[in-house]
């Protein structure tokens, strides 16, 4: 059926048709508005689960670990300071093979700090351990929340994940959302069966205290979990595809990219402008192209290098920063794709909420254009930014 619904409540939806058991929640903006909508369902008898009050959200991760530990399907959501605040319990996950899915609704975070837009606090947590995806519009929300346990609970994977959706610009806005009946997500989602679970009968250790003679080779197989895990999410994307007739390219989506002479990566709502942008560039007869990213983790390597081998010259988008001159999203791409002679340039907007524009999308393709026709252009600049550049 279809529903008028905001990100955030499309989420809770996903949650909801997901029939998560056990959903630890401490309120932050703009996260709040999924756990209340899942405090209504459960309230109200359309979900069978357990709602648990945190008194902060680095105790709703400690008992979201502990649920999906004992071996039930575990949800819980957050945002910026939130985020931080649950860093140390970040790591309990992966290691010991917990689907934990979590919605992070990004925000800025600490110093000139804001309610607003922003990606630096989930790329803050991207070595976490969780893999992390990132969401154009309200339908992959609720989309991305079904698929996520499907990839999260695939026993080649085994891994939480993180679903990061824009804040306000997504969470706070509303969109016709087609969301699927219960029978067919229970078709594609069966119950989840873990590896291990906690057991008073069968008694475990996890998350011992773990000498060097083990924990580097934990570290190994953690890293090719997470390499692994491309597999999955990619069968899981054309299975979802085939099953309710939307699909997002799995790792990524390459639009108009097939006789692209420049390009540009980017991800979020950002794309969504990028995307206008590159069909008006089309128009003029220019061959602009755009690439949206789906997954900083796991990053797509081998797929991103295949996707570009044939441009002259690619534009990345950040909307964080490491303040070290270059935005992370950046450094990933420019790392995997170092063997190519191929002009890669950093362009950082939309910090702190601030506006990014249609206009500001062609200023970024018109220097990409320029890049790739052997022009010198900065390797990075900034849109929207009140005053000179250095």
């Amino acid at each position: 059926m279809m529903k008028v619904l905001s990100a955030d409540h499309a989420v809770a939806w996903g949650v909801r048709l997901a029939k998560a058991e056990v959903i630890p929640a401490f309120p932050i903006t703009p996260q709040t508005l999924i756990i209340e909508l899942l405090s209504e369902f459960i309230f109200d008898g359309d979900m069978d689960a357990e709602f648990i009050p945190a008194d902060s959200e680095h105790s709703a991760m400690s008992i979201a670990v502990g649920a999906s530990a004992g071996g039930v399907r575990t949800f819980t959501a957050t945002s910026s300071q939130g985020l931080a605040l649950m860093h140390e319990m970040l790591y309990a996950s992966p290691q010991n093979r917990l689907p934990v899915v979590m919605a992070n609704v990004n925000r800025s975070l600490g110093a000139a700090a804001g309610i607003w837009l922003e990606h630096n606090d989930s790329m803050a947590a991207r070595d976490s351990g969780w893999m992390q995806c990132y969401v154009e519009d309200n339908q992959e929300a609720l989309d991305m929340t079904l698929q996520a346990y499907k990839v999260a609970e695939d026993p080649r994977v085994m891994m939480p994940l993180m679903i990061c959706l824009d804040g306000f610009v997504l969470s706070h806005t509303v969109d016709g959302v087609d969301v699927p009946e219960q029978a067919k997500v229970d078709d594609f989602l069966p119950r989840f069966r873990p590896l291990y679970s906690l057991d008073p009968a069968d008694p475990k250790v996890i998350n011992p205290i773990v000498p060097p003679d083990y924990a580097m080779e934990m570290r190994y197989q953690l890293d090719r979990i997470m390499e692994s895990s491309r597999q999955a999410i990619k069968e899981v994307d054309s299975a979802f595809a085939k099953r309710f007739g939307r699909g997002y390219g799995g790792l990524f989506e390459a639009y108009r990219m097939d006789d692209a002479e420049y390009a540009l990566l980017s991800l979020g709502t950002a794309t969504s402008t990028a995307r206008a942008a590159v069909d008006e560039l089309r128009e003029e007869g220019k061959r602009a192209g755009l690439i949206k990213l789906r997954f900083m983790r796991p990053f797509p390597h081998d797929e991103l290098l295949a996707a570009c081998k044939d441009l002259k010259a690619l534009g990345v988008f950040d909307r964080s920063l490491s303040f070290n001159r270059y935005g992370p999203v950046f450094t990933e791409v420019r790392n995997s794709l170092h063997e190519l002679s191929l002009p890669i340039t950093d362009h950082v907007g939309g910090l702190g909420g601030r506006d990014l524009t249609l206009g500001h999308m062609r200023e970024i393709f018109a220097n990409i254009e320029r890049s790739a026709k052997g022009e010198k252009v900065r390797t990075c600049s900034w849109y929207g930014l009140r005053g000179e550049q250095e």
